[in-house]
């Protein structure tokens, strides 16, 4: 086989594995709790990804000032004094990603104290790992199937 048919091969090969639809097959709901700290003006861990269906418990522990968490998309809130912890439950039933903002002005960079919350499945990084394989199968190929003269 010629080069380049290899080459138009392996190309059609990446397409299909960057744009075909991956199959949607959940882990079940789980409960899932994570510990975050918010002090000025950011929250810690910056993100959260949960799959869908999971019941969400958010201990939010505030560091410095009273700071607020609220869930867009979900409409939940939740506040914490300094020093105290504060407790957000909630079924992630909504697939996407929300905004996680401080609902509770902290100070002058309050508007900036946002989080993200990923509801689904990392198909990204399963494409990304499908795509590597891909890349280092099609070098080893075309190494095989090109002649050095």
């Amino acid at each position: 086989m010629r080069p380049y048919a290899i080459l138009f091969l392996l190309v059609l090969a990446g397409l299909v594995v960057a744009f075909a639809p991956l199959p949607a097959h959940f882990s079940a709901p789980v409960a899932r709790t994570f510990h975050v700290e918010a002090s000025q003006f950011a929250y810690q861990p910056g993100e959260i990804s949960v799959n869908p269906g999971d019941k969400v418990t958010i201990e939010l522990v505030s560091t410095d000032v009273v700071h607020g968490l609220y869930v867009d998309g979900y409409g939940v809130s939740v506040k914490a004094d300094p020093g105290q912890n504060a407790t957000l439950t909630f079924v992630a039933d909504k697939s996407g990603s929300f905004r996680l903002r401080c609902n509770v002005t902290c100070g002058a960079m309050h508007p900036f104290m946002v989080g993200k919350l990923n509801v689904g499945a990392n198909t990204w990084l399963y494409r990304s790992l499908a795509l590597a394989s891909l890349g280092i199968f099609s070098v080893f190929v075309l190494a095989r199937t090109t002649k050095v003269e």
